[in-house]
């Protein structure tokens, strides 16, 4: 029965793909070159189950700038280059802003949010909502005091049980975004929010893996009945949907009873509130862009500090240079806070070199192109899933010298010598990336250390 389903969906989407090939106008231009696929399902076989985008990057050097795949008659575009990149999803966004229509996101109720918004009024609502809250350094200044405060419970946290460095920083990542978002403190140990946010990160990622569920490459799929052998999807997204319909309403609904209350703290969500009339639609508006920032900011903070520990386990020497620029600069008798980062060119250096050498998000989010583009000489169709390499750009060694060696100097001004690219310009995305679980060894570097952290968590507790 299962592949009576599957056989089914083939047959009809290869007819659709034969009428389109001999009833179609057939456009001027060739798409830009790639690996040949097979007939009907065209590349799929060709995409490694992980680490895609060094696949992407080796097939730039044999194809260029530019590759084209094809799946089930989708056309697919990776951009290698940063300039090129540029060009298309800056220069010409207003025809690449638009969002690949995803079956399994639609039926998980991710269509909801900002990630898989088409381009229009509500896109640019949601950036325009979120460009007010936190698009400036001005507007996270504000939150100063709350990411020192639990920075300095995660070093606490550490001391007591270093053995347990992942989950310290996902607990940490989970409180401050959870107060910014809405107000929210979270308990000691496991918290239920923090706890339902990895549930459904966990769910996004095995529903947003390339290939993972042949509906997204079958359409026609997603109207099989869920009691039918091999529509699991069916039922795995109903499940997901119950998921985020709880990270939706679930942290909404407190904000709005502490509010009525009179005890709410000030959030993302009290301020678009205040702002915004009581309507049902301004409502809904307002609980998924607070839910884009409680999901989407957890997880590549995470993935951030975690591919950070990883990082000075493997490079020793530039966590030493590091911890003699603070001790130089800041002295033994406090802890560092966000105010120094302008004094500790070495701290900052460092932690572009992580965010280059292994970035959270090695792909961007897919873009959809809405009319037919021209570029580099090759036809990009109307229809065409765009995607950048980000992982190519930041190991591009016409940008970074010796591209694959964690260098943090790179980026340290010199006589006759700018600084390299910097990794912001292109680092971040959205994707559920995390290093894999390591082991390493966490302990205070010097008996005043220690007690530092230990004054500085009895002080606010």
């Amino acid at each position: 029965m299962e592949l009576s389903v599957i056989a089914t969906g083939c047959l009809l989407l290869s007819s659709l793909i034969l009428l389109r090939y001999v009833f179609g106008r057939k456009k001027a231009g060739s798409l830009p070159p790639g690996p040949k696929g097979l007939p009907i399902i065209g590349n799929i076989l060709d995409i490694p189950k992980s680490y895609e985008y060094k696949t992407f990057s080796a097939w730039g050097d044999t194809f260029g700038d530019l590759v084209s795949l094809r799946f089930f008659g989708q056309t697919i575009v990776i951009i290698n280059s940063p300039q090129v990149a540029f060009e298309m999803l800056d220069k010409k966004s207003s025809i690449y802003s638009d969002r690949p229509q995803s079956p399994i996101a639609d039926l998980a109720g991710w269509t909801r949010g900002l990630l898989f918004t088409p381009y229009g009024s509500r896109f640019r609502d949601y950036r325009r909502a979120f460009s007010q809250a936190i698009g400036t350094r001005k507007h996270v200044k504000r939150y100063s005091a709350l990411i020192e405060g639990e920075t300095h419970k995660c070093m606490q946290r550490i001391l007591r049980a270093p053995e347990k460095l992942e989950d310290h920083v996902r607990h940490t990542a989970g409180a401050i975004i959870l107060m910014l978002s809405y107000g929210y403190e979270v308990q000691e140990g496991q918290d239920p929010l923090v706890e339902l946010a990895e549930e459904g990160l966990d769910q996004f990622s095995q529903g947003s893996t390339p290939g993972a569920f042949l509906v997204d490459m079958l359409p026609i799929l997603r109207y099989v009945p869920a009691w039918m052998p091999g529509a699991e999807f069916k039922r795995l997204t109903r499940c997901w949907r119950e998921t985020m319909d709880k990270m939706c309403d679930i942290p909404f609904s407190f904000v709005k009873e502490q509010m009525a209350s009179g005890a709410a703290k000030s959030s993302i969500v009290t301020q678009m509130l205040e702002n915004r009339d009581a309507s049902p639609e301004k409502e809904e508006f307002v609980k998924l862009a607070a839910q884009a920032v409680y999901s989407g900011g957890a997880d590549t903070t995470v993935s951030s500090i975690y591919s950070f520990h990883l990082t000075m386990t493997l490079f020793p020497e530039a966590q030493k240079k590091a911890q003699e620029e603070i001790d130089s600069v800041i002295g033994t008798d406090r802890l560092p806070i966000l105010a120094d980062r302008d004094r500790l060119p070495y701290v900052n250096a460092l932690c572009k070199e992580v965010m280059r050498w292994n970035p959270v998000a090695p792909l961007s989010a897919p873009h959809r192109l809405t009319q037919d583009d021209f570029q580099s000489g090759y036809l990009v169709p109307r229809g065409t899933n765009v995607i950048a390499n980000q992982w190519r750009f930041l190991h591009d060694p016409e940008l970074y010298e010796d591209p694959l060696e964690f260098n943090p100097d790179r980026f340290m001004p010199k006589a006759g010598k700018e600084p390299e690219q910097d990794p912001r310009d292109f680092a971040f995305g959205f994707g559920r990336r995390h290093p894999k679980h390591f082991r390493c060894s966490i302990k205070p570097r010097s008996a005043s250390a220690e007690k530092l952290v230990q004054e500085e968590y009895a002080e606010h507790n």
